[in-house]
């Protein structure tokens, strides 16, 4: 087992990204009441990485920047910090603070900071950043949830069909049974029939048993019992397609590494082709869909300037 998928990093950035609406409902309702969601929302992660490469703000967790409208017809901006490591940070409040100050700056817009805590310290519950000095005060404030709290409200989890239901006890059971795999196999049984039991939709069950899989992760000898009982009620005809969940994850973890390489590769041709290149050029690269990188790899040899290469990328909207 590689250690890099303890890290429950990963797993809520692709979460936050598919079911970004379905967050806000869950976790900040009055926000979500707020927004036109008719309208769709757009994601600026390629904005977020610009200020995360251009300042000090410390270890990076699941944050997510997207562009919304307001019901009454305004654009506001909403940046979602999900603090996803086990410890506090001491800096958290002055590093959602600089967020906040330097994407208004950036987008001379209403900046709202949001911040979802799932780390395992109840008495750490940071709200707000203040700083002041013979007189001169600034006080700066943020809606603020903690996983843990979910842990006394278990049957509002049970009863909830929105997904983030379900990703917030794989994870408060994926803490819970740290160190105690035979549990934490019951734990992911469970919650794997509660993807049918909930009638989710095809593309919810496979994303969340994605999730599940990542965080509840098993030694190889209970992964191999548990793959064995899941086999075991399809045959029996109580999950018309969790065989194909499996298909779909391994697939996906496929395209995801196919994308990477590709990733690789482009950067290396366009260095050879157009010298070492700008920082904001290889975020605007990082930030294409392997779709978007496979018509670039066909076409990166008809360039003939890094001003043509920026003129596609704008095309493309990153």
């Amino acid at each position: 087992m590689s250690s890099n998928r303890q890290d429950f990093d990963n797993p809520w950035k692709v979460i936050l990204e598919v079911y970004f609406d379905k967050c806000l409902a869950f976790f900040f309702p009055e926000i979500h009441a707020e927004i036109d969601w008719s309208r769709g929302y757009e994601c600026l992660n390629t904005e977020l990485q610009q200020i995360d490469r251009t300042s000090e703000l410390g270890k990076r967790w699941a944050d997510k920047l997207a562009k919304v409208w307001r019901k009454e017809g305004s654009e506001a901006f909403v940046i979602i910090h999900a603090e996803v490591q086990g410890q506090p940070e001491t800096v958290f409040g002055a590093r959602m603070y600089t967020y906040y100050y330097r994407l208004g700056d950036k987008f001379k817009a209403p900046i709202v900071s949001v911040a979802i805590l799932s780390d395992e310290r109840p008495s750490w519950r940071p709200n707000g950043f203040e700083t002041g000095l013979w007189g001169c005060e600034m006080s700066f404030r943020f809606p603020m949830v903690k996983l843990l709290d979910y842990e006394q409200r278990w049957e509002e989890l049970e009863a909830s069909q929105n997904v983030f239901a379900t990703v917030v006890m794989a994870h408060l059971k994926a803490q819970a049974t740290r160190g105690q795999p035979s549990e934490r196999k019951v734990w992911k049984w469970s919650l794997t029939r509660r993807l049918y039991e909930r009638g989710y939709k095809r593309e919810e069950i496979i994303n969340l048993y994605r999730f599940i899989d990542w965080v509840m992760q098993l030694p190889e000898e209970l992964e191999l019992e548990f793959q064995t009982e899941l086999e075991q009620w399809e045959q029996e005809g109580r999950m018309p397609y969790l065989s194909t969940i499996e298909r779909m994850a391994r697939q996906a973890g496929r395209e995801e590494g196919r994308e990477e390489g590709e990733r690789a590769l482009i950067l290396r041709q366009l260095a050879r082709r157009f010298g070492a290149m700008s920082v904001q050029r290889q975020i605007r690269i990082e930030a294409l869909a392997l779709p978007q990188l496979e018509e670039l790899g066909e076409v990166l040899l008809d360039f003939q300037s890094g001003e043509e290469l920026d003129r596609w990328l704008d095309e493309c909207g990153v």
